[in-house]
């Protein structure tokens, strides 16, 4: 009896011991969790993907999950899931914290979607996380100070979201990075100085973060691993830290369109950055001279300097920058003799240094520079004679060198490059005749104005099949103009203020202004002065009353020649100053376009179909091939030309996934060019104005969703606050997947609220997009944006125009049209675009309501853009459809809607 008692309380202590080690193996994790399959599967569950991206994504698939889309797996027998790249797969939805249960994940890749939400501190979870990128995201808020969870990063990469606030000091604790990236987003306050814990850091980026007002911390100097650095383009200022000199692993430093000042650090040049390849620093106020020493040692293949105030010469020793291919010091007061070894580097691409006081002459050695491409050299004083081996250069595209004192003769090489495009030398003291020119087969602009070069004008130059700038005013030429330049589709032919004889050809009178012609008595033809009579026709029997006629003719013609000639001279400045170059120019990003390219190409071939309010776009091309948009504004002396550069600058900083980039303008005293980045899609208009128009309606609430996340940003969260005042469905272009981008923003400001007003006034084909209000109320509001937002989304919901309507209802615009259907059918289903599936009639119904909302007659009950976006947001899910229904019906039995 006790041996059985013995052995049953040992088989309960055994019982009891088994039972807590499986207790422990639970706690501990050992027993099998959920299949990373299903893990996956989970975390797609909470994820859009309209583009059907993540298709592959099944377990109803023979596919293994380590095939599946955007999936990378160890090579370990166990196949366990190490990274997830899904990167610019039009993915939003919510991020769920379930991913953080894969044991081996290690990169985080979710760049270049649609997540709108908060920084997800739940990837901190993360354990085994060393990447993560969610940059090109609507990722928004500001940075938490529980951002220090991310212990294990080695790679944050936060950059082109809508992250505001200030950099918390706490993430001075993510002392593994190795890569930090806060590039483009609205982050605002001063740097922390807890930068120099990152000492294992290689590359950092806060650039374009316009609203930081920040000096350069001193502790960045203990990046001893940095490798490189971007701060270009935010509200950096003060001196550039000595300490800076510290970073001695560095290669790139980017600190240009900054409010910096002071000097370069002294050490700057002659014995730090030792890895240095590129430096900027354009686009600041700083002072003082250009460093010695930058290339001793260095391996630097990119100088920028422009646009500050740096005086001084450039040092010899320049000449030993064996690497460089990009010099860029434009814009500053250097003066003394340019370097001779500059022009002929092995590996020189760009050299601009316009707008200084730089002397010397331009060498032959220039004959070595094989890969030279552009030189801008205009407004400076170099002398000398334009050397010979300037046309041995055949990579050459580009040679600018206006306003200085050359002389001498054109070479007869000077255009042999095969890629010339543009060549300008106006405004200097050359002499002799000007060369044939038939090998220069790409020649876009010839410039040689204001020199004093005679004898004939080239017949070959007809025979160039791109020629379309031609200038030669204001030289010595004689004898008549070649027939040939007929050929050319010539947009800006001027050969004024010479000694041109004979009959103007007939083609080249064509739409061509007077002035372009003036100076040459001798020059006769079709409305001009001299109507050249032909010789040997005259009757000799020509009655006295006939020919007192003619003398009196002749006289008047005579008057009117010396009368125009005297207000030429009058005016003479002020002419080519409009009309042949005073520009200014601002490129936001780098573009191969001058200012006669952007003359040259507003024609009828690259003007689009569509006319908007104030002016024509057209479509250019740029020898990069790369396509922009460009609109002409009338300029209305509204604005000085700084006060003209400041508005459009402050527009330019705006970034954001729904609001096309401005990528430069240049203007002159009567016109201004804004540059914007070009969308092949067009306009919503021209797409939905489209006989076969068919659009899903997912694709048009995501639309309507970006257009409104657009002008909330607007209205919102850009500094200072920006009104539209033009929004319709023309002035919204779409990207290659759909996606919006409002365009013709805050024009007001550029061209000055009385010009813009009247503007507006004319276009009454589009005023159904102009709210109630605006026919009594001066002063813009946020409600009239709305208003014109809903009109636009009406436009979605009903798959109509908003100034196109039945025919018997011709003076209704959209939101009567809305409204009068709703009430005569007492009903909303009938208003909705039948082409689309009755599956997604909720959402369109919520919409429906939002936009009749958005267009109240009355503006305080219009929702704010911030509301609307919310709303819109919330269509998309079960739950709210459900709750929109419920609205709906309430609402329709309460109560018809005014007509």
């Amino acid at each position: 009896m006790a041996t059985f008692c013995c052995n049953s309380n040992y088989s309960s202590l055994l019982l009891s011991l088994s039972f807590s080690l499986l207790i422990s193996f639970i706690n501990c994790s050992t027993l099998p969790s959920l299949p990373e399959s299903d893990i996956l599967l989970a975390f797609k569950s909470s994820i859009k993907d309209p583009s059907h991206f993540l298709s592959s994504w099944s377990n109803t698939s023979l596919i293994h999950h380590c095939n599946w889309t955007g999936i990378t797996c160890s090579n370990s027998p166990s196949s366990s899931v190490t990274s997830l790249n899904l990167q610019s797969f039009n993915l939003s939805g919510e991020l769920s914290p379930v991913i953080c249960d894969l044991p081996n994940l290690s990169s985080l890749n979710l760049a270049d979607n649609l997540f709108n939400q908060p920084i997800p501190l739940h990837f901190s979870n993360c354990d085994s996380l060393v990447s993560l990128n969610l940059s090109s995201n609507l990722i928004w808020g500001t940075i938490p100070e529980q951002i220090s969870q991310f212990s294990s990063l080695e790679v944050l990469d936060f950059s082109m979201n809508h992250v505001e606030g200030n950099i918390p000091e706490r993430i001075g604790l993510l002392k593994e990075l190795k890569a930090l990236n806060f590039r483009s987003n609205l982050l605002s306050g001063n740097i922390p100085g807890v930068f120099g814990n990152f000492t294992n850091l290689v590359v950092l980026d806060l650039s374009e973060n316009p609203f930081l007002v920040s000096e350069i911390p001193s502790d960045i100097g203990q990046l001893k691993k940095l490798e490189q650095l971007f701060l270009q383009s935010s509200g950096f200022f003060g001196m550039i830290p000595d300490t800076i000199l510290g970073l001695s692993s560095l290669k790139v430093l980017d600190l240009s369109k900054n409010n910096l000042t002071g000097e370069l650090p002294k050490k700057i040049g002659a014995s730090s950055f030792g890895n240095l390849v590129s430096l900027d620093v354009s686009d600041n106020k700083l002072s003082g001279l250009f460093p010695d020493g930058i290339c001793n040692g260095k391996p630097i293949s990119s100088l920028s300097l422009h646009t500050n105030n740096f005086t001084g010469s450039l040092p010899e020793s320049i000449n030993k920058c064996l690497n460089l291919e990009r010099f860029q010091v434009q814009n500053n007061g250097f003066s003394g003799d340019f370097p001779d070894g500059l022009w002929s580097l092995p590996k020189i691409i760009l050299i601009r240094a316009e707008n200084n006081r730089f002397s010397g002459e331009i060498p032959e050695i220039i004959s070595s520079a094989a890969k030279l491409e552009q030189v801008q050299i205009d407004n400076n004083s170099f002398t000398g004679t334009i050397p010979h081996g300037l046309g041995s250069v055949k990579s050459l595209y580009r040679f600018s060198a206006s306003n200085n004192q050359l002389f001498g003769g054109l070479p007869p090489n000077f255009c042999d490059s095969p890629v010339m495009s543009i060549i300008n030398f106006s405004h200097n003291m050359l002499s002799g005749t000007i060369p044939e020119v038939r090998k220069c087969r790409k020649l876009v602009s010839l410039s040689v104005a204001n020199n004093s070069l005679f004898g004939e004008i080239p017949h070959s130059l007809g025979e160039l099949p791109v020629l379309t700038y031609l200038d030669l005013s204001e030289n010595n030429l004689t004898g008549s103009i070649p027939s040939e330049l007929q050929n050319l589709k010539l947009a800006l032919f001027n050969v004024s203020y010479n000694r041109l004889s004979g009959r103007v050809p007939f083609l080249l009178l064509t739409g061509l202004p007077a002035s372009y012609l003036q100076g040459n008595p001798g020059l006769c033809g079709p409305g001009m002065p001299n109507s050249c009579s032909d010789e040997g026709k005259v009757n000799e029997n020509v009655s006295l009353t006939k020919l007192g006629y003619t003398l009196i003719s002749v006289a008047l013609a005579v008057v009117v020649i010396m009368a125009v000639f005297v207000l030429f001279l009058l005016h003479r400045r002020s002419k080519q100053k409009s009309e042949m170059g005073v520009w200014h120019s601002v490129f936001f990003y780098p573009l191969r376009i001058s200012e006669q390219d952007l003359v040259m190409a507003i024609n009828e071939k690259t003007a689009v179909s569509s006319v908007g309010t104030f002016g024509r776009v057209h479509i250019i091309s740029l020898p990069s091939s790369e396509l922009v948009a460009v609109k002409r504004l009338v300029h209305t002396g509204h604005h000085s030309t700084k006060a003209l550069k400041g508005e459009i600058k402050t527009l330019a900083k705006i970034r954001h996934k729904n609001i096309v980039k401005i990528l430069g303008f240049c203007c002159t005293e009567d016109s201004i060019f804004l540059i914007y980045e070009y969308l092949p899609k067009g306009s919503l208009g021209d797409v939905i104005g489209k006989p076969n128009f068919q659009m899903q309606w997912n694709v048009r609430l995501r639309i309507a969703i970006g257009v409104a996340q657009g002008l909330s940003y607007l209205h919102n969260d850009y500094s200072p606050h920006l009104l539209h005042r033009d929004l319709k469905s023309s002035n919204i272009l779409l990207d290659s997947d759909f996606e919006p981008k409002i365009t013709d923003f805050a024009l007001d400001r550029i061209m000055g609220d009385p010009s813009f007003q009247s503007t507006l006034a004319f276009e009454s084909p589009f005023s159904c997009y102009v709210a109630p209000e605006c026919k009594y109320k001066k002063k813009a509001t946020e409600e009239m944006d709305v208003y014109s937002f809903g009109v636009v989304l009406l436009e979605l919901v009903t798959g109509r125009q908003a100034g196109v309507t039945d025919s018997e209802e011709s003076s209704l615009d959209i939101v009567k049209w809305v409204r009068r259907k709703i009430n005569i059918a007492d009903g909303s289903e009938h208003v909705l675009d039948p082409r689309i599936s009755a599956s997604s009639k909720e959402e369109m119904l919520g919409a429906l309501e939002l936009g009749i909302h958005c267009t109240s007659v009355m503006p305080e009950k219009r929702p704010s853009m911030a509301e609307v976006v919310r709303s819109l947001q919330t269509l998309g899910s079960k739950s709210s459809s459900r709750r929109l229904e419920l609205q709906l019906s309430s609402s329709s039995d309460s109560s018809s809607l005014p007509v």
